[in-house]
């Protein structure tokens, strides 16, 4: 295995995910990548209109710092990358642009209702991936 892509959003689910990969990286020799993904909206009628403005680049920049003090503080390194799209999707995007051997995304408890219509991430990462996927609870 040479290359890991994290996928990080700075929620409790995604410190555990960095922490696991770091650890992972450091046994196997792999190269991290770290990932943060801007997510579209799509409006009612599925097309997409653009960036979610709750969610800026620079929200996305200040989790990436984030991980990178965290990985810097372990004395490993990583290339940190800003994606746009469906989490999922940039994700799978990231992994494969930088070829991934796996991804590592953090799981939060979702409802059986919440997994039913799509909402999660990890979930949709494990079916649509190319590579292992590693889903840390």
């Amino acid at each position: 295995m040479s290359t890991i892509l994290i996928g990080y959003d700075e929620k409790e689910e995604s410190r555990r995910a960095l922490a696991h990969a770091a650890d992972l990286g450091q046994a196997l020799g792999a190269s991290l990548v770290v990932a943060s993904v801007a997510p579209i909206v799509a409006s009612a009628g599925g097309r997409s209109i653009g960036a979610d403005p709750t969610e800026t680049s620079l929200d996305h920049r200040a989790d990436l710092a984030v991980a990178r003090d965290y990985l810097d503080h372990r004395g490993i390194s990583a290339q940190y990358v800003e994606a746009v799209g469906h989490e999922a999707d940039g994700l799978i995007a990231a992994a494969e642009t930088y070829g991934a051997d796996m991804i590592v995304v953090g799981s939060r408890d979702v409802s059986h209702l919440h997994r039913l219509l799509g909402h999660s991430v990890s979930r949709a990462v494990a079916d649509d991936a190319k590579c292992d996927v590693l889903i840390v609870h």
